[in-house]
């Protein structure tokens, strides 16, 4: 898996969670879900560090939503979940980025969340980091700022379905391959961005990336 060092060479597939942190999901109104609830992102929508976040055209509400990347390292069918950390490559610490005021559009006429959720650069993320790096996933900081203010501060322990069920669950309906990228879910904190904003972003002491917000 060292060949996944950039976000470049990463997978097929970006299968995010939502609503997998209890006061996420209270602090937008939303009920706790009984199991995941899974939507997509094309692979057009990463950057890597160093590139800037875009405002979509017409958004006015962008929101940034920090979270645990899982990189698939072998394919994944019908995994067992007392299996599921073996097919684990690697990690990385990814951005949901949100058009809020389109997503509540979408929800409310009961449409997909396609073009909030996976417009071009909506997920930053970081270089690959090693498995080894993240001995227990199930237990690390996450947190985010703006322009040098806390924003999200949380820890993965109180992630609503921990990565193995996430990977089991998953796997019953999306085979899952080398590269793919899993983003487990925010905490809460998500706050709206302006051009301009600077996001400092990491996993405890383990990775912190920088991006920019422009128009």
């Amino acid at each position: 898996m060292a060949k996944l060092a950039q976000f470049k060479d990463f997978g097929k597939k970006i299968v995010c969670v939502g609503r997998n942190y209890r006061e996420h999901a209270a602090e937008l109104g939303n009920p706790v879900p009984s199991k995941p609830i899974l939507f997509l992102k094309p692979t057009t929508a990463y950057i890597s560090e160093g590139q800037a976040i875009k405002i979509p055209k017409g958004c006015t509400d962008l929101n940034h939503e920090v979270e645990l990347g899982v990189v698939i390292g072998s394919r994944a069918t019908n995994v067992q979940e007392s299996e599921a950390m073996k097919y684990v490559g690697g990690y990385a610490l990814g951005l949901d980025m949100t058009a809020r005021d389109w997503q509540a559009e979408a929800k409310k006429n009961g449409h997909p969340w396609s073009l909030a959720k996976g417009f071009d650069t909506s997920c930053p993320i970081s270089a690959f980091i090693e498995k080894d790096k993240i001995p227990n996933p199930e237990n690390v900081d996450i947190w985010l700022k703006v322009n040098g203010e806390t924003r999200q501060s949380g820890n993965t322990k109180d992630m609503i379905f921990s990565v193995a069920h996430l990977i089991s669950y998953i796997s019953q309906f999306f085979t899952l391959e080398p590269g793919d990228l899993l983003l487990t879910g925010t905490p809460a904190g998500v706050s709206k961005l302006k051009s301009g904003d600077i996001i400092q972003a990491g996993l405890g002491d383990v990775v912190n990336v920088q991006f920019t917000v422009q128009s």
